[in-house]
């Protein structure tokens, strides 16, 4: 989350204080000043709306610390998850603080509400074996089951956000030097290593479906053109960007694959073959940090692999499983 500075530039909205459009004032201020996500600008922007619905017709100015508690317990009986809660508020202190900044507010109360210990919450995980069915599920009878079976693949061995999945883009492959680009938060760029068998399904998909995917994008025969199309060993990543559209994954008419299909298809295959259904990719990026400590990895280079600025959001996943420590005390204790 890129720290708040006090405005310089000129031309942007001037907030007003207690009203709707001061959202808007900060959402233009958070990304054209502070160059926040497109994602990061958007969430902003819903708690706080949340937050003008519980305010109505008080002033922002009138608030008192007490008053925030009760928004904070409001937040609890709308049935937010934990998570959703701790968000809100820290999109509200981040706004108090923009707020600050315009000499709205002279002090930012909302830096006092306590929140949850989110992170002190061990996240749910799959196992190494739930993990192999998981990326196994797509198969020859789903329409695309190459390029899902490398979406999948690429969420585990990269540990990468469904974002920087979404956006990474052909250029961003390095597969003969076994490595890809992620951006992420931030706009921050990272090196990410690739195992054999990512590479393996990345490649095939680049090979026998991507090239029919482009195909409804940039013909005017549409998709009824795709059947025409050669099927076989195609370099695609080699390709020069204006033979189509620059992103590795796309959708059945040749355009980018939006995240939100990326869940769609994550939770259609872990309900394929038995692995809980409320799992997110997001699971299987803290299955791919939780594994990789796991087996040995240096806390740091997990921490450089996820794009953790801090790495204390890298820590949560130091836990073991109770089945490791049950063997260890088994193995070790003399009156085990």
């Amino acid at each position: 989350m890129g720290a708040l500075r006090r405005p310089v530039r000129p031309g942007l909205p001037k907030p007003q204080p207690g009203t709707i459009s001061s959202i808007e004032a900060f959402a233009a201020y958070a990304a054209s000043e502070c160059h926040l996500s497109e994602n990061t600008v958007a969430a902003y922007r819903r708690d706080l709306r949340r937050f003008f619905e519980w305010l109505g017709e008080r002033s922002i100015g009138g608030l008192k610390i007490a008053d925030l508690g009760d928004y904070a317990a409001w937040l609890g009986q709308q049935a937010l998850a934990p998570a959703s809660i701790a968000r809100h508020l820290v999109s509200l202190r981040v706004f108090f603080r923009y707020l600050q900044l315009e000499g709205i507010l002279q002090e930012n109360l909302a830096e006092l509400l306590g929140s949850q210990k989110i992170w002190e919450r061990i996240p749910r995980v799959l196992t190494p074996q739930q993990v192999e069915k998981l990326l196994e599920a797509p198969a020859p009878h789903d329409p695309f089951w190459r390029r899902d079976r490398a979406i999948l693949e690429l969420l585990y061995a990269t540990g990468c956000r469904v974002s920087e999945l979404a956006h990474l883009r052909l250029q961003d492959l390095h597969l003969d030097q076994g490595y890809c680009l992620c951006r992420g938060k931030g706009d921050k760029e990272r090196m990410v290593p690739l195992g054999i068998r990512a590479k393996a399904a990345v490649e095939a998909y680049l090979a026998e479906e991507r090239p029919r995917l482009v195909k409804p994008a940039t013909s005017p025969e549409g998709a009824s053109a795709c059947s025409s199309l050669p099927v076989g060993p195609v370099r695609a990543w080699e390709s020069s960007p204006g033979e189509g559209p620059p992103w590795l994954f796309l959708s059945s008419r040749g355009r980018q694959l939006r995240r939100e299909r990326i869940w769609e298809l994550v939770k259609r295959y872990a309900l394929r073959v038995g692995v809980p259904a409320d799992i997110s990719p997001h699971t299987l990026r803290h299955s791919f940090a939780t594994h990789m400590l796991a087996g040995g990895a240096d806390l740091r280079v997990v921490q450089e692999m996820l794009g953790h600025a801090n790495i204390t959001t890298t820590q949560i996943y130091t836990h073991v499983d109770l089945n490791r420590l049950k063997a260890i005390h088994k193995r070790f204790h003399p009156r085990a």
